[in-house]
């Protein structure tokens, strides 16, 4: 490759200023995301933080957005990102002195079904998690907020206080104020030309004005982020969709009101509302077959030039969507149409952002794919922020992790869910809900053409894998609800199966990585709260953040002298796989990581005769005492060399059996038969579930969060007078038994792997615990 252009200042005239040669952060994008995280990063006293915009602010898809802002959000996280844009909204005229054009009416979702009903009592239950207030209402109280609504089919509503909109620019604007403020250096009209790892991982950035020596970069780049991460290799999975939205003239109803309305949002006509000075604005979201991708971005990338433009409005295209709203709202029939938007924004397949650091390179983060940007811009500059200057995600976001899609990721797979999540925008969302367009993809065990016809497939991180099976005279097919589900009756009969018989689950969507070398054992063991397990054992460990909190929940057998498996959740693959590759290159240990993911399959047999079905065809002693709990051996089964460990998540006597994928299949028939007489049968991963729930077994992502482990790490174990931790604790330490009091201890530097001996310092008591204790973050 030719050598980057000398670093220089040639650009000053074009940009006004001198182009600095040095950033901490540098951002690539100038909408209202990454101007936030601009203003976030210098607010919190970062030195050197650099945004890069190609034209001009709000360029791309902020400027014409309808800017919509909500507390609500039906899942629990990202109600977090929701919350601290809002609150920053609120705040940040007084702040930067830039008006933003803030209105808060509150916001109506409409119910005008049972099941829409049933949704919002739903939601209402998950409502505690945060400091916002919700209400479900009756119609009277519906009508009293929008007098204007017709209420034929109102059953009730969610009434969130606090939601409305802001306009995009001048909340771009003021952000841009703020960054400034603070020290940040912003500059337009600078288009990233080139981008090229160095050896110590940071970045040359290069531009037509000269190249930028940043520790990280940041792509923000909205609807070009597919080029930019084509720069290194990367095929990010965002397309962009054509949204339209129509405004209206001053409507007489209206204008005579003496207080703006709340927005709404007619969740079967799947449209939001929303007063525009003296007329009303409304955007619907087409159906799957309806709805326009702009797919030829994605094979020929974005037309050079395009920024502040719009495509062709198509009324037609949404007059279903219209004459529901005319309904709903009937002065809209006499209502005169001024303006119809229609633009591009960015969807990625499941409709979330991709936010945070990216695995495969270093000091390369994200903050891409929002289809809902203006909602999310303050909330996401805060969380990046936190986790840029801290070392670690302030909350759980992962299912906003740009590393839960892969290779399986493909263009048709994209389009295919892109239209189906933007068709499916405003459906009712049940719990456990699965999702069919594009599946399944290439990421299938050797088990999936045996099985799905037997069962219901559930889809994980590309994977498709049982989530139950049927039987004759089961009510097939995908039924969810909010109440007993079509599932209850099968799932209970293969919990029975495991309790009583012998069941086998295919898992082969746990992620999967070889770790070895010189250094292995030196950086799993700063890496887990855990010391690391002996060769032929395995154990259950927990990999911590600076802070103690649980990043993951790993389990790590040493295969070899210095030779270790690592086994994870489906989901959380590449997302523990890229901090345990960080800090081997930011601590220049020398290990080879391997992820051997697709490769590998796994079958658990589980169940009081699983023993005696496995040992039919094996000549490996199966036995108690020759077999014992987490130990593993490689063995030869049905004439296939694989490894078993005898473990099972649901909490009965089993193993999991890991086989090369080819393999699999074969061995999986071998034991099917092997257990005929035993009543073997196949369960999926609902009835595990279940399982492992009344076994209290924690499960990372559920019971055990990033979030909720920040002040106490529970089943810390001292074992021969020694604590065992991990070398990233320090901390406080306190007596397992009565004593409540906390004291100082320390753990750092290399030399310290397991701990050091430790005294209750209560003068009646003043000895080792060998018990359980708690450590509690300094």
């Amino acid at each position: 490759a030719p050598p980057p252009p000398p670093r220089s200042f040639c650009g000053k005239n074009m940009l006004g200023k001198r182009l600095q040669d040095t950033a901490e952060t540098l951002i690539i994008g100038g909408g209202c995301v990454g101007v936030s995280l601009a203003y976030h990063l210098a607010k919190a006293g970062q030195k050197d933080v650099v945004l890069l915009e190609k034209s001009e602010l709000t360029a791309g898809s902020t400027w014409h957005a309808a800017g919509l802002t909500t507390y609500y959000h039906p899942g629990i996280n990202l109600k977090k990102i929701h919350y601290h844009s809002i609150k920053l909204y609120e705040q940040l005229e007084a702040e930067t002195g830039q008006a933003v054009g803030f209105h808060q009416p509150g916001s109506v979702r409409i119910a005008s079904t049972p099941a829409r009903v049933d949704e919002m009592k739903y939601q209402m239950t998950r409502t505690h998690w945060h400091p916002t207030p919700q209400f479900l209402i009756g119609p009277k109280k519906v009508h009293e907020l929008f007098p204007l609504l017709n209420m034929d089919k109102v059953l009730a509503g969610l009434y969130t206080p606090g939601d409305g909109h802001i306009d995009p620019y001048s909340l771009t604007m003021a952000l841009a104020a703020g960054a400034r403020m603070y020290g940040a250096q912003i500059y337009s009209s600078a288009p990233v030309t080139g981008l090229s790892p160095t050896l110590d991982g940071r970045w040359d950035v290069q531009t037509p004005h000269g190249t930028i020596q940043a520790n990280r970069i940041v792509n923000a780049t909205g609807f070009w982020a597919r080029e930019l991460g084509q720069m290194i290799g990367f095929e990010h999975p965002t397309i962009p969709v054509h949204h339209q939205y129509v405004v209206t003239a001053t409507v007489p109803e209206v204008k005579a009101l003496k207080k703006e309305l709340p927005v709404i949002r007619d969740l079967e006509g799947s449209y939001y509302l929303r007063q525009e000075r003296d007329g009303l604005l409304f955007g619907p979201y087409e159906r799957e077959e309806k709805m326009v991708l702009q797919d030829s971005w994605v094979r020929d990338g974005v037309p050079p030039g395009f920024g502040k433009e719009l495509f062709e409005s198509d009324l037609d295209r949404i007059m279903d969507h219209v004459e529901m709203a005319m309904e709903m709202v009937p002065v809209l029939k006499h209502a005169d149409i001024i303006n119809i938007v229609s633009g591009p924004i960015t969807y990625t397949p499941d409709l979330l952002p991709m936010i945070g650091p990216h695995q495969g390179v270093r000091n390369y983060w994200t903050a891409i794919g929002f289809g809902y940007g203006v909602i999310h811009a303050g909330g996401v500059g805060k969380f990046l922020s936190d986790w840029i200057m801290s070392g670690e995600p302030p909350y759980d976001l992962i299912e906003c992790d740009p590393n839960r899609y892969g290779k399986w990721t493909t263009v048709p797979f994209l389009c295919a869910k892109a239209r189906e999540s933007y068709g499916f925008n405003n459906v009712v969302g049940y719990p456990k809900e699965e999702r069919f367009a594009g599946r399944p993809t290439s990421r299938v065990s050797a088990l999936y053409d045996l099985l799905k016809d037997k069962c219901s497939m559930g889809f994980h991180a590309g994977w498709e894998q049982p989530h139950y099976f049927y039987k004759p005279g089961d009510d097939v097919g995908y039924r969810p609800s909010f109440t007993r589900t079509n599932w209850f009756g099968p799932v209970g009969r293969e919990c029975k199966l495991v309790m009583e018989k012998v069941g086998v689950i295919d898992l082969s969507p746990f992620g999967k990585f070889i770790v070895k070398g010189k250094d292995s054992h030196k950086l799993l063991d700063r890496l887990f709260a855990n010391t690391m397990p002996k060769v032929g054992l395995t154990n259950i460990s927990h990999m911590l953040t600076p802070r103690g909190r649980v990043y993951a929940e790993v389990t790590i057998t040493q295969l070899a002298p210095g030779e270790f498996m690592l086994i994870t959740g489906s989901g959380s693959e590449l997302h523990d796989l890229r901090w345990i590759e960080r800090e081997a290159a930011d601590g220049s240990y020398e290990v080879d990581i391997t992820n051997i993911t697709d490769s590998i399959g796994v079958l658990g047999v589980a169940g009081p005769n699983s023993r005696k079905v496995l040992q039919k065809l094996t000549s490996e002693d199966l036995s108690d005492a020759a077999f014992k709990f987490l130990h593993c051996k490689s063995i030869q089964l049905a004439g296939v060399h694989l490894r078993a460990i005898r473990i099972s998540y649901t909490g009965e006597l089993g193993w999991e059996l890991y086989v090369d994928m080819p393999k699999m299949a074969e061995v999986y028939q071998a034991i099917m038969e092997a257990g005929q007489e035993e009543g073997i049968d196949n369960f999926g991963t609902y009835a595990m579930a279940s399982l492992r729930l009344e076994k209290g077994f924690r499960g990372w992502g559920a019971e055990v969060r990033h979030t909720n482990n920040s002040k106490t790490l529970k089943h810390v174990v001292l074992q021969k007078g020694l604590l065992l931790t991990s070398t990233l604790f320090t901390g406080s330490l306190r007596c397992s038994q009565s004593h409540s009091g906390w004291f100082d201890v320390k753990y750092g530097g290399s030399q310290c792997n397991v701990g050091e001996r430790q005294t209750c310092p209560v003068p009646s008591c003043n000895k080792i615990r060998k018990t359980l204790l708690s450590i509690k973050l300094a």
